[in-house]
């Protein structure tokens, strides 16, 4: 699939079904998050990658606005490096690389934002000076459930033209 088709169509997906991902895809979804661009290339990221069926089921204590990562074939954690000045904008780079990637191969993802970061941390045995960026869920989904239009604003209330407030059709 095409950037810009995968820009245009992404959508963020709640329901999964139970197919498994193929280790390849799922090295080619983390390879896309590693290759991100990062400011001074500090690459303030790790990912811890979850495949164990037994940890994403006791994955949603934790995700309590993302109780469906229990559907999904893999998750992963991401965890950003404060020590970095930009290390949140820098990892949300990577992280919409790896759900670009993910989409193109038919993945749907959702980036899970009530996390009990603590608890999660000692879970999954993370060192104190890593902050727990989110966690996404990655798995097949039913694509019928794609609407295929999204609600967006129109250009002419978002884009200005050398100036703010100049209209870009003026």
């Amino acid at each position: 699939m095409e950037v810009f088709e995968c820009v245009s169509t992404l959508s963020t997906i709640r329901s999964y079904k139970e197919k498994k991902v193929p280790d390849e895809i799922v090295m080619k979804v983390m390879e896309a998050g590693r290759l991100a661009p990062s400011a001074h290339n500090d690459q303030p990221w790790e990912f811890i990658i979850l495949r164990d069926k037994t940890k994403l089921k006791q994955m949603d204590q934790y995700c309590s606005s993302g109780t469906f990562i229990v559907q999904v074939d893999f998750a992963v954690v991401v965890l950003s490096d404060p020590r970095s000045k930009w290390h949140e904008i820098d990892t949300t780079r990577a992280i919409q690389n790896m759900v670009l990637s993910a989409w193109s191969y038919k993945l749907g993802s959702c980036w899970i934002g009530r996390i009990d970061k603590e608890g999660l941390s000692q879970f999954l045995k993370i060192p104190k000076e890593w902050n727990i960026l989110t966690v996404l869920p990655f798995g097949y989904f039913n694509e019928s459930m794609i609407s295929g239009t999204k609600f967006r604003k129109p250009p002419k209330d978002v884009f200005h033209l050398d100036e703010y407030g100049k209209n870009i059709d003026e």
